[in-house]
This record gives C-alpha cells, structure tokens and sequence, in this order.
C-alpha cells in the first residue's frame, strides 16, 4: 500500500486561483529510486487545524537549465562567447548583464538553479588560445586559430567550425590538447568548482557542478552525457572530468560510467549523466539488437549499468526537439516539433529513415519495454527534461528573449538567414535554431540535494521554454471527484505514484487511472489541451502507441475521425503578438486507459500543449524589420512533456 505525506500549495495565476497539493513520496537513500514509507495520511484531512503544519515535503516546482556553456568551452569561446562561470550565475539569478554580442539581456524571472556543463575535452583551451598562450602560438594550427578568433565575426565563427570539426574527426593537433593531467586542465577545473561553490545559496539558488562529456564515434554520431553532481566542491575536485582523450578517457559510454563508479567509490558523493540530442546519433543513442560500443548484443550488464547512471534524457534543446518524429509516428498531429533530422552532429553522414527508431525518445521508451523483456533490465527508463545548450553563458529559453546557440547567432537582423552548420548539400540554417527548453522539478526545497534526489527518482518534466504548471499520476482508484478537487495533488499521492513512478500487479478487472493538471505559464500561452501519450509492445512483439486528448479547452469535442479541432490561431506575425482569447488557464482531468491489456508492458507520459504562439523568427522580422525566408516557420505550439510512469505486469 502507498503511504505518503502531503503539502499544499497555492498559486493564483492570470485570475485563476489553483490549489496544487505537492507532497511526494520520500526516497530511502538517494541511491534507490523508490520509495519508502511514510505515514498514512488521507486526502484533505491533517493533524490539526492548518493543512501545511508539519509538512516539509515538495512544495513547488523549481526552474532550471541543465547544459550551459560559456567561454571555457573550446567551441562557445571560439564562436566569441567572452561571458564566463560568474556571468552565467548571476544572469540565471536575475540580473541583467551585455552579452558577448554587445546587447543588453536579461530573464523574464530568475531560475532556481544553474548547471553551467562545459565540454570536459580541452577543458581550458579556449582561454589559453584567447589569451596568446605561447604554446598556443607556437603551433601552425593554434596560430591560424588565434588570428582568426582575434578577427572575430564570421572569421571567428570559421575558427569555431575548424575547432569542432578538427574534434570530432580526431584530428585535433597534439600540441594543442589540455588533457587531464596538464595544469590548465585542473586550474580550469578547480576555477568551476569554485564558482558553483560561491554561487550556490541554499533556499535561494542551486549552482551545481557538472561538466559534458563530449563524445562521437565514429566522428560524426553524437554520444554526449552532462555529468551532474549532488555534491559540493571538496568532494568534487578529488577527481578530474572523464575526456575522451585515451588513454585518460575515452569515447565509450561504458568507460564514462565506470568513471562515475569510481568517483562514487572514492569519494562517497553522487552523481548521474543525462544523455541528449540523439537526434543527432544516426541511431547510436539507443541501440536496440548490439552494442554501438563493442559490435556485441546488448547484455544485462549494459541494461543494468545504464539505466543506474541515467535516469534522465534531455529531450528537447536548441539543437532540436526529440520526443517523436512523424515517420515514426505517423498518426501523431503533432509530432515533429522543430525537427533537427539531416544528419549526425558534424553532417558527415546524411539521416536514414531507419536510424531515427534509435533516435527519439518516445521510439527509445518503446525499445525500452522491449529491452526488458528479453534483458530483465529497462535500459531507457529515464525521465524527460528540457535544456538549452547554449554556448553564450545565457540560459535564454523564451521565444522574444532567445539569444541563439553561440555569440555569431546572437540576436542581429541577418542571423536567421545565415547558415548555422554546413557538409556539402546537407545544412542547417540559422532559423532552424530552437528557442528551448527547461526543465521543471518537483523538489522539496532548493538545495543541490533536494533537487539531484527530484532529478534521481524522475519526477521531473521538460518544457520548450514556458514555465507551465504540470502534474501527473498514475493509480488505480482516481475518480472525477478528484479533478474537480482544487487541491488534486492529495489524491494524487494518496491513491498513486507521481510522474517517474511504477504501476504493477493490476487488480483484477481494474485498468490504470491518471489524474492530470497543468496550470499556463503566466506570461504565456493559455492551454490547448493535455494529451497522454501511451507505448507498448503487443503480444506479438510489435511496437504500439497511441495519443489520447484527455483535456481540452473551449469545449471542444472529437469529431467522427476521433480528432479533436484544432484550437485556432491568434498570432498576429506582422506584429509578432497574440491574444489569449482562446484556450484554458488550466485543465485538470481524470482519464483511464481503454485499450489496457493487463498482460502488457506499457509506459504513458503526458504532453501539454499551448495554443500557437510567435516563435523567436517573428520576434526578429519585427524587431529588425527584415523579411525571412520564405518557409521559415513564424509561429508554434510550446509545449511540455512529463517524465512517464510504467506499468509492468505480474510475473
């Protein structure tokens, strides 16, 4: 029997006042992603007379960016991002600074917490370069760089192109390389630790350590993991970032992983990776019959080993959104946001249709169950969030305050149109870039602890940018009593698992039932609609799923073809404006599954929709009075994506 304990929280927002009751269920130790006991509490009844006394459980949702980079990374240096550790804390905090383009920026509202992730590979090079290191100029190729990022502009962005590629080849000159051991490599190291160590504000703000781990094998096929830790500086510095550099490092995932054990082992801390855009993996990022690494069939090993270090995948970023693709989900309207689908990483290799099963994240959950199956071990039971991979040391997320992916795309009337990645006849455009995304934790306060455990047990969700209100439970027992309920989190944990949690052993005759409430982003699109988002695989061992309309505003019902009409469109792209005149402040429903075989694995997730909104595109026209290109898209629907809940049979 779930036993929890609850905490309620109010917000009004945008005139409409919601009670969204947040307790959660603890965890035993940070190393176990279940839960444990704690005592039983019934819906809407407490202890004495008021609801919050002696409830220190989660409470709010907290705001953050996982995968920033700044000056210290070898590309956002090169691309003439001069913002480093210190910049990007106290701009995720609030305040307003110039960018390395020369405009002034700063937050809607502040975030609550800050990963600044640079590339571990060459960690420190860039600052050495900048600066004239005399053993960056003594190199023919470190001399060239330098004049080049000296230049600055479309000659520094050159320089960046050259660095990143001659990475990702494995050509990059010898004499050039910080690894690990060199001085510049710790100072660097020990300059971020510190950094997050001054910055972090217990209650008010969470800087953690982390950095990214930058592999692509064969060069080209993206593998990257942001490393995070739980812990603070004197635990963190006992060891180094992992490289890709041998034979220090490697490219290997396997290898990465073990380097976290070892760090776990020496120094009792915790940490975890989040992989990203396999998008850009041509179908390395979640293998399904052998492993990329070795040639070999996946093992239990491997199944076990990764679904210990990644609970979570980043699912939506400034280089592409990956929850589904439409040749993957054919049936699926609105499958297919803002789609980075050419190539690899460096466009080396042109996408084939059959690489993207192995791509995205609502194809990879489905591998998952599959997985399991044949391994006993869910590899990809991971949970979703946002991030932007911004290389400027600015975590701008919003469509009219976007700030690109390095300083060459920084806002500027001619950005869109500028080619943003290029490999013979297949490119990327500036316009392509994506305005995206957060991540949203439910955690108890704002610590490095609580919110690591938050990201740990998965309950957590990403958003393309707004900051919308999401709330997702699984159980057996929701009624409508409990949406209509202004306080449905109670019932929530009372009678279910929150998002990131586990359903097993249906009773009999009983199918699964979810109780969802999103609330708007108050300086943002009023709601389309929430969706729940089921996969299995059948008996027969196919692949299946299927996109629900669970809640809708305006009234709206399905048509004949089982579609529910579109929401409308208010956006006015002349002036980059629209009316909230349609759609909900907030939806709250309760919905069972009618397609439940009992028999079956099965994973569901819910995606929350906004109604059409400018996108950054429209922004620009208008601010820098220029026409875009014609099919540049000017409008979209943001959205989020919750972290799923499972369901396993018996047996």
């Amino acid at each position: 029997m779930l036993k929890t304990k609850h905490i309620l929280v109010s917000t009004a927002l945008a005139g409409a006042s919601v009670l969204f009751a947040s307790p959660v269920t603890a965890q035993s130790t940070v190393t176990d992603i279940g839960t444990i006991d704690a005592e039983t509490v019934v819906p809407g009844k407490a202890p004495g007379y008021s609801p919050y006394a002696g409830r220190n459980f989660p409470s709010r949702v907290f705001w953050g960016d996982t995968h920033l980079h700044t000056s210290a990374s070898l590309d956002a240096g090169a691309f003439g991002t001069r913002l480093g550790f210190e910049d990007a804390y106290r701009f995720a905090r609030g305040e307003e600074l110039t960018a390395s383009g020369g405009e002034r920026v700063k937050l809607s509202r502040p975030l609550d917490f800050l990963v600044i992730s640079d590339h571990s590979d060459n960690m420190g090079f860039f600052p050495a370069l900048f600066a004239g290191d005399p053993k960056m100029l003594a190199d023919k190729t470190g001399r060239r760089w330098y004049d080049l990022v000296q230049k600055g502009g479309q000659d520094g962005v050159k320089a960046a192109l050259e660095i990143i590629d001659s990475f990702s080849r494995g050509q990059f000159p010898k004499a050039l390389e910080f690894l690990p051991g060199s001085d510049g490599f710790r100072s660097t190291w020990d300059q971020i630790i510190a950094a997050a160590e001054k910055y972090n504000e217990p209650g008010r703000f969470s800087a953690f350590i982390g950095y990214e781990w930058t592999s692509q094998v064969p060069p080209g096929n993206n593998l990257h993991r942001v490393v995070i830790y739980r812990d603070g500086g004197a635990q963190a510095k006992q060891t180094l970032p992992f490289t890709t550099y041998p034979p220090q490092g490697s490219t290997t995932p396997e290898d990465l992983w073990k380097h976290l054990q070892a760090y776990e082992d020496k120094t009792g801390g915790r940490v975890l990776a989040i992989a990203h855009n396999g998008n850009l993996s041509n179908g390395w990022m979640f293998p399904i019959e052998t492993n990329p690494s070795n040639g070999q069939p996946l093992s239990a090993e491997y199944a076990e080993t990764r679904a210990r270090w990644e609970p979570l995948y980043e699912v939506t970023q400034i280089k592409g959104d990956g929850e589904a693709h439409p040749y993957l989900s054919p049936n699926d309207e609105f499958a297919g946001y803002e789609l980075w689908d050419k190539g690899n990483l460096n466009l080396s290799e042109v996408k084939k249709p059959e690489m993207l099963v192995s791509e995205y994240a609502r194809a990879a959950l489905q591998t998952g169950l599959l997985l399991e199956g044949r391994l006993g071990t869910n590899p990809y039971k991971f949970g979703m969030i946002g991030a932007t991979d911004s290389h400027t040391s600015l975590a701008t997320a919003e469509e009219d305050n976007f700030f690109g992916k390095h300083t060459g795309a920084e806002p500027k009337a001619d950005r869109a149109s500028h080619e943003f990645m290029r490999n013979g006849d297949v490119f990327l455009m500036g316009w392509q870039m994506v305005s995206s995304g957060y991540a949203g934790v439910w955690a108890s306060d704002n610590t490095r602890e609580a919110i690591w455990d938050a990201m740990r047990r998965k309950e957590v969700y990403a958003t393309t940018g707004p900051r919308m209100l999401v709330r997702f439970f699984g159980g057996w027992e929701f009624t409508d009593a409990d949406a209509q309920s202004r306080t449905p989190a109670f019932a929530g944990y009372a009678k279910g698992v929150p998002m990131g949690g586990d359903l097993s052993d249906a009773p009999d005759g009983k199918a699964p039932t979810f109780l969802l409430a999103a609330l708007k982003d108050p300086l943002g699109g009023n709601l389309d609609r929430i969706q729940v988002v089921k996969g299995w695989i059948d008996a027969a061992g196919a692949r299946q799923e299927k996109v629900y309309d669970v809640a809708s505003s305006d009234g709206r019902v399905a048509g004949a073809d089982g579609k529910l009409p579109a929401v409308g469109n208010t956006v006015d792209v002349a002036t980059a404006t629209w009316a909230n005149t349609i759609g909900a402040s907030e939806l709250v429903k309760t919905w069972t599954d009618p397609d439940f075989d009992p028999a079956l694995r099965a994973f569901y997730y819910a995606r929350v929709l906004e109604i059409p909104t400018p996108r950054w595109t429209a922004y620009d026209a208008v601010r820098f009075s220029v026409k875009m290109p014609d099919g540049v898209p000017m409008f979209g629907q943001e959205r989020a994506y919750t972290s799923p809940i499972w369901y396993t049979p018996r047996g």
